[in-house]
């Protein structure tokens, strides 16, 4: 099997090396590392749609797109003179091995058995080990909140924040302690909004402070804002459009209802979904299941 994925890997390497050429196409010898960035985005939450359906199929097919993407972020790195996708790979391996003393000798030959090590033990270890790669590469000593990209969702940016101070201490001692921090906020807000206007920075900030309120609630209750936010998405998308769909049915439109007439069909559609799919709270969980910070 390795066989068989390393020759295929290394046929994808070569094909993206021949879009890039002269004699390829256009529009890819046309992309930059940055002009990538929404694509890479894209494929990133196509991949991430696919493990919450649980559709093995697209989920075969999304993780060779998001592979794709590596690789050609890495074609243009190559050209540039900076490093190829061989060396990515052999960065990453190096990694998991160095990082991984309790399965894997110095050179990468797994151990004859596994040193017993919890998974807590492991993340403190791998943890250890970081540390002491940064010392030793001369890199800034890390803080508690080092390395949480600020690209990442900004939920989820908070979700990791939070849970980053909370390993420090800094963190409300159960869930209705956040609950009293959300009125506060609300109130906060209110007060923003009535005595500077809705569109002001204060507003915008008090906004910020709720939204990063309420992810930490979702993280003291055990469940992923992300997620979370998400599937109220869709159970709003769903509804919406089966209230359109009811009032196009009758030769109506909806931008010619008023509010009102809305609100009603809207409680309508909400029973008609609810029948439909059922009690969504009931039949998936929004649970979080974190991997170790890696």
């Amino acid at each position: 099997m390795s066989e068989q994925a390393g020759a295929r890997f290394q046929r994808l390497v070569s094909i993206m090396h021949t879009l890039r050429s002269p004699e390829g196409c256009a529009w890819d010898r046309e992309q930059t590392l940055l002009s990538l960035r929404p694509f890479v985005l894209e494929e990133t939450c196509e991949l991430l749609d696919a493990l919450d359906e649980g559709d093995m199929e697209a989920l075969r097919e999304e993780l060779g797109d998001f592979l794709f993407e590596a690789v050609f972020l890495a074609e243009l790195c190559a050209e540039a003179g900076h490093f190829t996708i061989a060396d990515s790979i052999q960065a990453v391996t190096d990694k998991l091995i160095r990082r991984h003393p309790h399965v894997f000798t110095p050179d990468g030959e797994p151990l004859p058995k596994t040193a017993a090590i919890t998974a807590t033990g492991v993340k403190a270890q791998w943890d250890d080990i970081k540390a002491v790669e940064r010392t030793e590469a001369g890199k800034p000593v890390k803080t508690t909140l080092s390395g949480i990209p600020r690209a990442l969702p900004a939920l989820q940016r908070a979700d990791l924040l939070g849970r980053r101070a909370a390993t420090a201490g800094f963190d409300w001692v159960k869930a209705t302690d956040v609950l009293d921090k959300i009125d506060e906020e609300a109130r906060e807000l209110r007060q923003a909004v009535e005595s500077r206007g809705a569109t002001s920075a204060e507003a915008e900030e008090e906004l910020g402070d709720l939204f990063f309120a309420i992810a930490n609630l979702a993280r003291k209750m055990g469940i992923d804002s992300e997620t979370a936010l998400r599937r109220a998405n869709d159970k709003f998308q769903d509804r919406f459009e089966a209230m359109e769909h009811a009032i196009t049915a009758e030769g109506g439109a909806i931008r010619d209802l008023p509010f009102e007439d809305l609100d009603a069909r809207w409680n309508v559609a909400k029973q008609a979904v609810h029948r439909v799919h059922g009690n969504t709270k009931d039949t998936k969980s929004t649970k979080v299941h974190t991997k170790n910070d890696r």
